[in-house]
C-alpha cells in the first residue's frame, strides 16, 4: 500500500493508492478539515467522484468502532459519569 500526505492551506490531504495483483480500487482521497473529514473516490462506471462527509463526532465513532465486536454502542465523555 502506498500513500501520500500533503498539508494544504485549510486541510490535510491523504491519498491512499491501492497496489498489488488483487482487484484494485481507485485511489481514496481523504481531506481532513477542522470541522469535518471528507473521503472521495472516482467511480469509472459513472465517470464521477463519490464524496462522503463525516462530522468530527462521526469520525470519532468510526475510530472507536473499528476494533469493537458486533453490537450497538454509545460513545460518551467520562466527565458525564461520576
Amino acid at each position: 500500500m502506498m500513500f501520500s500526505i500533503e498539508h494544504e492551506f485549510d486541510s490535510t490531504v491523504i491519498t491512499l493508492v491501492d497496489e498489488g495483483t488483487a482487484q484494485l480500487q481507485e485511489d481514496l482521497i481523504i481531506n481532513s478539515f477542522s470541522e469535518c473529514v471528507t473521503i472521495e473516490q472516482y467511480d469509472a462506471r459513472t465517470d464521477k467522484i463519490n464524496k462522503i462527509t463525516f462530522s468530527m463526532a462521526q469520525l470519532k465513532d468510526l475510530s472507536a468502532a473499528i476494533n469493537l465486536p458486533e453490537g450497538v454502542y454509545t460513545r460518551f465523555k467520562k466527565e458525564n459519569f461520576k
